[in-house]
C-alpha cells in the first residue's frame, strides 16, 4: 500500500462529494469537478473522511493509490481555492489583450496570435504584459499555460518572450562579447612575448 494512498483526506467546508460507476463528483464553491477512479481503486466515504484502498499489494497498484488520492486532494483545492499561473511577455511591443473568448497576442511575428480560450479557464491582462490563467482544474491550468509559453518561449540571448512569473532565464553571451574576450586574451598575450 502507498504511505500517501493509506492516509484518509478530509472533506474540506462546504465541499459535497458522491461516488458511483468509478466517478467522484466533486462539487463544491467554485464549482463542479469529476475525477474518474479506476476500479482498482475503492472509495469509501465515511463522516467527513474518504478512504482509499487497493485489494493488490502490486507495485503498479500502489502507484496508483497514492496518485488517485493526490488527484481528488487537487481537486477539493480547485473546488475550495483554485488555481492560478502567471505568465509575463518581454519584448519590445509585445503584448496581450482579452477579445471575447480569444487571447490575442503581438510577440514580434509578422502577425498577431490568436489562442481560443478553453472552457473553465479564466484569463486576466494587466499592463498589456501580465497575463494570468485561473481556473479550478489543475492540470487545465497548467496546460494551457504552458502551451500559451510554448508559443514564443524567452530567448537566451535578449531574455525576449513568455516567461513563468518569477522563472530565470539564463542569458548566453553574443558573439561580439565572445570575439571581444578572445580579443582582449590574444592582445594581453602577444604583449608579454619579446
Amino acid at each position: 500500500m502507498s504511505r500517501l494512498g493509506k492516509k484518509p483526506l478530509q472533506l474540506p467546508n462546504k465541499v459535497k462529494v458522491e461516488f458511483k460507476n468509478s466517478l467522484l463528483e466533486i462539487d463544491g464553491p467554485l464549482g463542479k469537478l469529476i475525477q474518474p477512479i479506476d476500479k482498482r481503486v475503492a472509495v469509501k466515504v465515511e463522516g467527513n473522511n474518504i478512504f482509499f484502498s487497493i485489494s493488490n499489494n502490486e507495485r503498479e497498484d500502489n502507484m496508483l493509490h497514492g496518485l488517485i488520492r493526490g488527484l481528488v486532494k487537487n481537486a477539493f483545492e480547485g473546488v475550495t481555492k483554485g488555481f492560478k499561473k502567471n505568465l509575463e511577455i518581454h519584448g519590445l511591443g509585445f503584448k496581450a489583450a482579452v477579445e471575447g473568448n480569444n487571447i490575442t497576442m503581438t510577440l514580434g511575428f509578422s502577425h498577431p496570435v490568436t489562442v481560443p480560450i478553453p472552457e473553465g479557464i479564466k484569463i486576466a491582462v494587466e499592463k498589456n504584459t501580465l497575463v494570468s490563467v485561473s481556473g479550478i482544474d489543475k492540470a487545465l491550468v497548467g496546460e494551457f499555460a504552458a502551451s500559451l509559453r510554448d508559443i514564443r518561449k524567452p530567448e537566451p540571448y535578449k531574455g525576449t518572450g513568455i516567461r513563468y512569473a518569477g522563472e530565470h532565464i539564463i542569458k548566453k553571451a553574443g558573439k561580439t562579447a565572445a570575439v571581444g574576450a578572445a580579443a582582449a586574451v590574444g592582445s594581453s598575450g602577444g604583449g608579454a612575448k619579446k
